[in-house]
């Protein structure tokens, strides 16, 4: 979280800190988000893996993003889809997860095109996937670690390359 550097409001708020994760401007997130998974009406985690799933597939005559890579905004590949976090309330896929050790790296879908047999991320470049916020669970996520994710990749459109910082005239 960044502290402004004096009290009154709207007081300047230091380099120090990386503006994609520390949760002001473009990047911020709602700081009281409930940190539990968002249930279905029956009490289960809406957002889950697919792959933990049972009965739950891509159809047929769409394009299954598993095994596509990830190529970020600076045109660099920065991964491979390994599996799709979906909604279970209301079928559709909200996360992409890529291939990786520990904490699931998640891609939020609505920052994804597919195009050639690849899934297209222009908000960030290969260098800031690392710094993506991870859940702590392999299998749901929370919906104040939802928010991090998301708010990560809107601040990418404004703060991943500093020229998008400037005046657009």
């Amino acid at each position: 979280m960044a502290n402004p550097t004096w009290t009154h409001a709207g007081a300047p708020i230091p380099d120090e800190h990386d503006p994609m994760t520390a949760g002001v401007g473009a990047a911020s997130w709602a700081k009281d988000r409930a940190d539990r998974p968002d249930l279905t009406v029956h009490g289960e985690p809406r957002i889950q893996p697919m792959s933990v799933l049972s009965g739950w597939h891509v159809d047929k005559d769409d394009a299954n993003p598993i095994g596509m890579s990830v190529v970020a905004g600076d045109g660099q590949v920065a991964g491979e889809v390994a599996d799709l976090w979906v909604d279970r309330a209301e079928p559709a896929i909200r996360f992409l997860q890529l291939k990786g050790e520990g904490a699931p790296v998640l891609v939020p879908m609505g920052y994804c095109r597919i195009s050639n047999g690849q899934v297209h991320v222009k908000a960030i470049y290969a260098q800031h996937f690392g710094s993506i916020p991870r859940p702590r669970s392999n299998d749901r996520i929370t919906l104040l670690e939802e928010d991090k994710v998301v708010a990560f990749f809107a601040g990418g459109y404004r703060f991943a390359d500093a020229s998008r910082n400037e005046p657009l005239f």
